[in-house]
């Protein structure tokens, strides 16, 4: 029955796509045809409002065919006229189900930083074009160090992006972790996190320098599965009985730009000291939803320190 009721989800998942996605090609297309800035910006609310009729189709299926219950606590203050800069924790592809469950036609539509590869996804990658979704190349510091060309491309593209979300309500989406967590990444990156990867600071403070003027403040989304990491099929079948969210509002700290290239290395350190710290409550707060002693060993790491999928 759990399979069957997954693949009955998932025909009607791709049948509300494909039906949204068609008008929000054709408007994209208008758009991009018309001469009017002012009509341009109308066209904005018409691919938004297609992109939330799509969102609350899957939060139906969430809500009457997958048992699902969500816990969320800290969401009195929102805005749907905001600008928000929102910052999660990373697990599973469900959290982007739960977080457009949570904020949909709540705060604006939510906007990620994709990689450049998504955009070839059968119908979501034009989708995601036609949003003005921002692709990114996503590349290491590795490759970074050898042509320092790459970063630049990337910071000229979140400045892009945000010059166009400056003109419209807009939540900038940013998994700062950077990849879903999983024991094995943990362990690799000798994380000093009990539940989180190390933060990356770079994207926010792209992000802060080129629109913090224009956002109203962070949101900082914890999100906890207490009964083990799902995949989108477990979510399908039934098999994730709850979910917990936290939300926090938080003010815009300071960007990290300053003059000269020793004083910009110590505003991008005390940037990431901010990040570190945000991440210490954040890896907190997880521990609590998931209802741990946060004196106890992690556990899903083994005792001989090896970490180990407990899903």
């Amino acid at each position: 029955m759990s399979l069957l009721r997954a693949v009955l989800i998932l025909l009607v998942v791709v049948s509300s796509t494909v039906v949204h996605v068609v008008p929000l090609l054709a408007v994209a297309l208008l758009k991009a045809l018309l001469p009017s800035q002012r009509l341009r910006l109308a066209c904005n609310s018409l691919l938004t409002g297609i992109a939330e009729s799509w969102i609350a189709v899957n939060t139906f299926l969430i809500d009457h065919f997958t048992g699902t219950r969500l816990e969320v606590a800290g969401t009195a203050e929102l805005r749907p006229d905001g600008h928000y800069l929102v910052l999660a924790n990373h697990q599973s592809w469900v959290d982007i189900l739960v977080l457009q469950k949570i904020f949909n036609r709540r705060i604006p539509l939510l906007r990620f930083f994709l990689k450049r590869q998504l955009f070839w996804v059968p119908l979501l990658g034009l989708a995601w074009w036609a949003l003005d979704f921002p692709f990114m190349g996503r590349h290491t510091r590795a490759q970074i160090a050898r042509n320092p060309e790459l970063g630049r491309r990337d910071m000229e593209a979140t400045r892009r992006a945000c010059e166009k979300f400056r003109s419209i309500p807009v939540s900038v989406m940013n998994f700062v972790e950077g990849t879903r967590f999983t024991p094995g990444k943990h362990a690799r990156q000798s994380s000093p996190y009990r539940h989180l990867l190390k933060p990356k600071a770079g994207g926010v403070a792209y992000v802060l320098d080129a629109m913090g003027d224009a956002l109203h403040g962070i949101l900082d989304v914890t999100i906890a599965y207490p009964h083990g990491r799902p995949t989108m099929v477990d979510l399908m079948a039934g098999r994730v009985p709850m979910v917990r969210v936290s939300i926090r509002q938080r003010p815009l700290p300071a960007a990290p730009v300053a003059d000269g290239e020793s004083q910009e290395r110590a505003a991008r350190a005390r940037f990431q000291q901010w990040m570190n710290g945000l991440w210490r409550e954040k890896d907190e707060e997880l521990s609590r939803l998931l209802g741990e002693d946060a004196r106890r060993p992690d556990p899903s790491t083994s005792p001989d320190g090896a970490a180990s999928d407990a899903t």
